[in-house]
C-alpha cells in the first residue's frame, strides 16, 4: 500500500509541475501558479503526516525541513519552488523505497521459496500433504523440479539439487542413497525418494526463514545516526535561515536555505545502503539477523574461532592405514569397514566412508556385537575381526610405535584384528578446512588485526592446527565459562567477533559484539545466540560477509557525508542571496538522488571481494581436485615401501618398488603435467599474474626429478633388489617423494581448489 501511495504522489506532483510549465508558457501564470500550488499542497500533507509520525515513534526527523519549506514556499508565493520540492520529496522517497525493496529482494526470496507441501507415501502411493503434517520418518517423493520440503535422507535414487537459494552454490549438488539433503533445495535432476528426519519446524529452510524475518535495516548503529543528526541539524538550518531573514529582510531566503536542507542525505542513503549489504550477504549464504550486526561485523578487529567444526571439518576423517607387518592396507581397511557398516559410531562412520571412497567391496558381517566404548565384533569371511579399542593385555614393539605415532599427531586410533591378532590400526583425525587458510588471508587482508582460536581440546592438538592456520593465540582446553572469559577479554581491548558451530558456543557467540554461527549444521542454540549464521557449512562465506559489511558501511558515511557537505555549501550560497527557492529545489533534487544512487553501489561486489572463478577453471578445479582424492591413498604405498627397505633387501622388496614406479610414472605424474599444461595457466589468468604458480611449477619439477632418481635406481638394481650402496639414497629419495608431494597436494588444495564454486567438505 505504501509503494502505491508513494507513486500515487510522485504522479500528482511531477504532473502538477509540467502542467504549470505547460500553461506558463502559454501565459496563463495564474492557472500555472494554481497548478504548481497543487503540487505542493499535495506534498504538504504526507510530509506533515510523516513528521507526525515520527514523533509518535519517539524520533524527530529532518522530514519537519521539508515541512516548513513546503509552507514557506506557499507563503512567499514562491509556487515553483514549492512543487519543485514537492516532486523532489515524492521522487527521493519512491527511490529510497525501492532501494530498501531491492535490497531485500533476495532476503525476502529465502522466505517466499519455503516449501508449504509434501508428496507424502501412504500404502506405496505419493499423497501431495501439507508440509506440516510431515513427521519424522515418513518416506517422501521429490519429484524433478519441486522443493525439499524438510531435513532428510536419500532413500532411492540419487538427488541432484539445486542449492543456491540456501548455500550460494551455482551448480547443483549430487547426493547418493545414504546421504543427507536440506530442506529448501530444489530437485534438478531425476525424481527420488527421501526418508524425512525432522518435521517442518525443526528443519534447515525453517531455521533460514526465521533468520529472514529478523533481518532489518533500520537498527543499524549507522542509521540511527541520522535521528541523532536530525537533533543539531534542524536547528542550524533554522538559525541559518532565520539569520538569512534577518540580515537582508527578505523571507525569500529564508525559504530557499530551508529548500536546499530538504531532506538530509543521511536519512536516505545509510538504509539504503545497509539494506543493499544485507541483500548481498544473502546471496552468499549469510543472513545477518539486522543492520546493527552488518554495521558491527564491518568495525570488527579481532576474530576469536572455535576449532571443531570452524577450523577444522568437525567430523573425524581417516588420515592413515597403518597395517601389521605382513598385512595389506586395503585388506584391513575392507575388514574393518565390513564391521563397522552395522555401527552408528562416527568413526565407525568415517571408515566405511573412506572404504566406499576407495571403492572397496564390503562383505556382510554376521553374528555382530557392539560393546559401548569398546568397539565391534563380527564374523567375516569366516575369520573374527574386531574393530575398537586396543587389548592393553600384551603390546608389541610395533604397537608402541603406532601409538607414539598417534600422540604426535594428535589423531585417534582404531585397531583392528583378525583372530584376537593385531593386522592394523587406522588413524583419524579432524581435518583442517581446505578453505581455512585462504579466509584467515582474506579476513586480515580486510582489517581483522588479530586471530585467536578459542576451543575446549587439548592444547596439542589445537596448537598443531594455529601452527598451519597462523592463528595469532590459542586458548585451549577451556569449559564454556572459560570460553565466555575469554571473548570478553578480546571485546575489553577491540571490536570482536566470535565463530562457532556448537551449543558450547553459544555462550560464547552471545559475549562477542557479533556472534557468528555455522548454522549449515551447527546446533540451534548457537545460531540463537549468534549475531550472523552461514547457511552453508564453509568459512569462506564469512569473509564474503566481512567484506560487504566494511564496503556496506563505508558506502553509508561517504554518501551521507557528501551529500551533507553538499547541502551545508548550498544553504549558505542561498542565505546570501545567489540561489533561488526554485534553483535550489532541482539542486537539492540532484544530490538526493546521487547519494542513493550511491548507496546502491552496496549491492555490487565490491574489488576486495572473493575471486568469481568462470565455468570452465571452475570444472577444471573440480576435475583435478577429484583426481587428488584418487590419488591420495596410493601415496601411503611410496611411505611403506621406504619404512621396509632393509639390509639384505627382502625378496619382494625390487617388486615392490617397481610398482611404486609404475604408479609414479603412469597416473600421478600425467596428472602433474596436466596441471601444468591446463590448470595453472588457468589459475594465472585468474589471480591476475603469470608468476603465481611458480612454486607450484618448482615442486612438479622437483616431484619428476625424483621419480626419475626413483627410477635409475631400479635400473640399477640386482635381479634379487638393490645393492647395499644404494639403500640410504632410495629411501631419501621415497621418504622425499612422500614429503614433496603430500605438501604439494595439501598447497594446492588450499591454494587453488578451495576456489572452486562448488568445493565442499
Amino acid at each position: 500500500m505504501r509503494r502505491f501511495g508513494l507513486i500515487a504522489l510522485l504522479v500528482v506532483t511531477i504532473g502538477a509541475l509540467f502542467a504549470g510549465g505547460a500553461l506558463y508558457l502559454f501565459g496563463a501564470v495564474g492557472a500555472a501558479d494554481v497548478a504548481w500550488t497543487v503540487g505542493t499542497v499535495a506534498a504538504l500533507f504526507p510530509a506533515a503526516w510523516w513528521v507526525i509520525s515520527a514523533l509518535r515513534h519517539g524520533r524527530f526527523g529532518v522530514d519537519a525541513i521539508a515541512v516548513l519549506a513546503l509552507a514557506g514556499s506557499l507563503a512567499v508565493r514562491e509556487y515553483l519552488a514549492g512543487a519543485l520540492i514537492g516532486v523532489m520529496l515524492s521522487t527521493g522517497q519512491v527511490l529510497d523505497d525501492y532501494a530498501l525493496r531491492r535490497a531485500r529482494r533476495d532476503l525476502t526470496a529465502l522466505y517466499e521459496r519455503a516449501p508449504r507441501t509434501a508428496r507424502r507415501y501412504d500404502d506405496g502411493t505419493p499423497y501431495v500433504v501439507p508440509v506440516d503434517d510431515v513427521r519424522l520418518g515418513d518416506l517422501l517423493l521429490v519429484p524433478s523440479g519441486e522443493t525439499v520440503p524438510v531435513d532428510g535422507v536419500v532413500r532411492r535414487g540419487v538427488a541432484l539439487l539445486d542449492e543456491s537459494a540456501l548455500t550460494g552454490e551455482s551448480l547443483p549438488v549430487e547426493h547418493s542413497e545414504g546421504e543427507s539433503v536440506p530442506s529448501g533445495v530444489v530437485n534438478a535432476g531425476a525424481a527420488f525418494d527421501m526418508c524425512a528426519t525432522v518435521t517442518a519446524a525443526e528443519s534447515t529452510y525453517a531455521g533460514v526463514v526465521r533468520l529472514a524475518r529478523e533481518t532489518e535495516a533500520d537498527s543499524a548503529p549507522i542509521v540511527r545516526l541520522a535521528d541523532r543528526f536530525a537533533a543539531w541539524f534542524l536547528p542550524a538550518t533554522l538559525l541559518v535561515a532565520g539569520l538569512a531573514w534577518l540580515v537582508s529582510g527578505e523571507p525569500v531566503r529564508a525559504v530557499a536555505v530551508l529548500v536546499v536542507a530538504t531532506p538530509c542525505p543521511l536519512l536516505l542513503a545509510a538504509p539504503a545502503a545497509i539494506a543493499s549489504g544485507l541483500s548481498r550477504t544473502a546471496r552468499h549464504g549469510v543472513v545477518v539477523k539486522g543492520g546493527g550486526a552488518l554495521e558491527t561485523l564491518g568495525r570488527a578487529r579481532t576474530l576469536v574461532l572455535d576449532k571443531t567444526g570452524t577450523l577444522t571439518v568437525g567430523r573425524p576423517q581417516v588420515v592413515d592405514i597403518v597395517p601389521a607387518p605382513g598385512r595389506d592396507r586395503d585388506e584391513v581397511l575392507r575388514l574393518a569397514a565390513a564391521v563397522d557398516q552395522m555401527s552408528s559410531h562416527v568413526l565407525a562412520a568415517a571408515i566405511v566412508r573412506t572404504a566406499r571412497e576407495r571403492g572397496l567391496a564390503l562383505p556382510a558381517p554376521g553374528d555382530v556385537r557392539e560393546e559401548p566404548g569398546s568397539g565391534t565384533t563380527a564374523l567375516v569371511e569366516g575369520s573374527k575381526i574386531r574393530v575398537g579399542k586396543a587389548r592393553t593385555a600384551s603390546r608389541s614393539p610395533w604397537e608402541d610405535a603406532q601409538r607414539a605415532r598417534a600422540a604426535l599427531d594428535g589423531a585417534m586410533t582404531v585397531w583392528v584384528t583378525v583372530d584376537d591378532r593385531v593386522a592394523g590400526v587406522i588413524l583419524l583425525r579432524d581435518q583442517v578446512r581446505g578453505d581455512a587458510g585462504r579466509t584467515l588471508r582474506r579476513l586480515r587482508t580486510a582489517g581483522i588485526d588479530r586471530v585467536v582460536m578459542l576451543t575446549g581440546d587439548r592444547a596439542e592438538v589445537a596448537e598443531s592446527v594455529a601452527t598451519v592456520l597462523g592463528v595469532d593465540q590459542v586458548l585451549a582446553e577451556r569449559s564454556p565459562a572459560g570460553k565466555v572469559e575469554g571473548v570478553r577479554d578480546e571485546v575489553r581491548r577491540a571490536t570482536t567477533a566470535m565463530v562457532g558451530d556448537g551449543i558450547n558456543d553459544a555462550p560464547a557467540l552471545a559475549a562477542a559484539d557479533v556472534g557468528v554461527a555455522m548454522g549449515a549444521r551447527g546446533s540451534g542454540a548457537s545460531a540463537q545466540a549468534a549475531d550472523v549464521v552461514l547457511t552453508t557449512d564453509r568459512i569462506d562465506r564469512l569473509a564474503d560477509a566481512m567484506d560487504v559489511a566494511r564496503r556496506s558501511r563505508r558506502i553509508a558515511v561517504q554518501s551521507a557525508g557528501v551529500g551533507i557537505g553538499l547541502s551545508l555549501a548550498a544553504m549558505v550560497v542561498a542565505a546570501l542571496g545567489y540561489l533561488p527557492p526554485a534553483g535550489g529545489a532541482l539542486l537539492q533534487e540532484g544530490i538526493d538522488v546521487a547519494v542513493i544512487l550511491n548507496a546502491l553501489r552496496a549491492l555490487t561486489p565490491g574489488l576486495g571481494a572473493r575471486r568469481r572463478v568462470d565455468g570452465r577453471t571452475d570444472a577444471l578445479l573440480r576435475r583435478f581436485e577429484s583426481e587428488h582424492a584418487e590419488l591420495r591413498p596410493p601415496l601411503e604405498m611410496i611411505r611403506d615401501v621406504a619404512d621396509e627397505l632393509s639390509s639384505p633387501p627382502a625378496p619382494d622388496t625390487l617388486a615392490r618398488l617397481r610398482r611404486v614406479h609404475d604408479f609414479l610414472t603412469q597416473e600421478l605424474l600425467p596428472h602433474e603435467h596436466e596441471e601444468e599444461e591446463r590448470l595453472y595457466p588457468a589459475m594465472g589468468d585468474l589471480l591476475g599474474d603469470p608468476e603465481a604458480t611458480v612454486t607450484m611449477s618448482r615442486a612438479h619439477a622437483e616431484i619428476d626429478r625424483l621419480v626419475t632418481r626413483l627410477g635409475r635406481h631400479i635400473e640399477l638394481a640386482e635381479p634379487d633388489g638393490p645393492r647395499p650402496g644404494q639403500l640410504d639414497d632410495l629411501r631419501a629419495c621415497l621418504y622425499g617423494l612422500y614429503a614433496v608431494l603430500t605438501l604439494h597436494f595439501a598447497q594446492e588444495e588450499e591454494a587453488y581448489f578451495s576456489l572452486a564454486t562448488s568445493s565442499r567438505e
